[in-house]
Order: C-alpha cells, then structure tokens, then sequence
C-alpha cells in the first residue's frame, strides 16, 4: 500500500495539536514546581511583530507565531510513528 505525504502531514498535524492542547491543560493543572516549569517552558518561532505592506490602496499584514511545548513535540513524533504503523 502507497502512503501519501498528506496523510503523514494530517497525523503531525493532529498529533502536534493533541499534545499542545494537553501540554496547556498539564500547565494549568499542575501544581506551582518542576512540572509546571516543564509544561510552561514553549519555543514561540515566528514573526513578530508582524510585516506590514501598505500600498495605499491595500494594506496588508502578514505573520505567525508557534507555541510548541514538550508534549507538542511529543505529539508530532507519535503521530509519526502511528503513520508507520499503518
């Protein structure tokens, strides 16, 4: 069976959120220590602040940010994984 890039990006992508979203709720939930200091800590890469282009007649503003936590990481590995499995 071929495998297509599409669906290893939606099982990043999927995994990535899962583990980002549960990384989040863990940050709020854990008590004040090392657990929430490991929860807490994210690498943001991005734009910031955002490029602007002002035309006159249009203007636009462009940019992004990523908030990725350890569990996002986690997330998008497994969803690796998982894509291999299959």
């Amino acid at each position: 069976m071929r495998k297509s890039p599409w669906v290893l990006m939606v099982f990043i992508l999927v995994g990535g959120l899962l583990g980002g979203i549960l990384g989040e709720v863990l940050r709020v939930m854990a008590p004040h220590g090392t657990i929430q200091n490991i929860f807490s800590t994210a690498l943001t890469p991005g734009i910031n602040p955002p490029v602007t282009v002002d035309l006159v007649l249009v203007k636009i503003t462009m940019g992004f940010t990523i908030r990725m936590n350890l569990l996002t990481f986690l997330g998008i590995f497994l969803g690796i994984y998982l894509y291999k499995q299959i």
